[in-house]
C-alpha cells in the first residue's frame, strides 16, 4: 500500500512539473523555455493581441533571463525571441503595416530613416511570404552572428537583417513607450493581469 501511495505521489508530482513547464494564452500552450542556435531562453511573458474585439495573435517573449522593465529587456545581450501563434489569418501588408506602424511610434525620424532599408527588407519578407494563416507560428530571432531572422511556419524567410538595433525596435513594438497594446506590454514584462 506504502509503494502504491509513493507511485502515486511520483505520478502526481511528475504531472504537475509537466504543467508548470508551459504557459497558456488564450488556448495557445508556450513552453516556458525555447532553444536558439547554443542559447537557451526563458519565456518572460506572453499576452493576446487583440484588435478591437477580434483576437489577432498570442505573443511570447523569450529571453537570456527574466526582466521586468522594457529597458533590461533591451540592455540583455545574447539571443532573443519573439514568438506570434496567430488565432486568425492575417494578410501580409495588413500584418507588415501593423509592424511598420508599431515601429514608428517607438522610433525616432532619424532611428526610423536610419533602418529604412532593413525595414524594407522586412516588409518584402512578410510579403513574399503571402497569408499568413491561424495556427501559424511566426518567430522574431535575434541571433548575435548574424541578425534578425524571420521564419514563419518553420520557414526562414528572407536573408537576416542585421543589426541588434533593429530587433530592439521591433521589441519595443510592444514593450517600447508606445506599445501597440498597454497590457501586452504589461503581460510581456511578466506582470501579472
Amino acid at each position: 500500500m506504502k509503494k502504491y501511495f509513493h507511485c502515486l505521489l511520483v505520478l502526481a508530482f511528475a504531472l504537475w512539473t509537466a504543467q508548470s513547464n508551459a504557459a497558456e494564452v488564450a488556448g495557445v500552450k508556450l513552453d516556458d523555455k525555447a532553444k536558439l542556435g547554443n542559447s537557451e531562453l526563458v519565456l518572460n511573458g506572453a499576452g493576446l493581441r487583440t484588435k478591437v474585439f477580434f483576437k489577432v495573435y498570442v505573443i511570447g517573449l523569450y529571453l537570456p533571463a527574466k526582466a521586468a522593465s522594457g529597458e533590461a529587456v533591451l540592455a540583455q545581450k545574447g539571443s532573443k525571441r519573439a514568438q506570434l501563434s496567430l488565432v486568425r489569418d492575417v494578410g501580409p501588408e495588413d500584418f507588415s503595416d501593423a509592424l511598420i506602424d508599431g515601429l514608428k511610434n517607438n522610433s525616432s525620424d532619424a532611428e526610423f530613416s536610419a533602418m529604412k532599408p532593413r525595414i524594407d527588407q522586412f516588409r518584402q519578407a512578410i510579403v513574399a511570404a503571402g497569408d499568413v494563416k491561424s495556427g501559424s507560428v511566426v518567430h522574431l530571432d535575434f541571433l548575435p552572428e548574424s541578425g534578425t531572422r524571420l521564419t514563419i511556419g518553420g520557414k526562414q524567410l528572407g536573408k537576416d537583417i542585421p543589426g541588434e538595433d533593429f530587433f530592439n525596435a521591433l521589441l519595443r513594438i510592444w514593450i517600447g513607450d508606445k506599445p501597440i497594446q498597454d497590457n501586452l506590454k504589461e503581460a510581456l514584462l511578466g506582470k501579472p493581469q
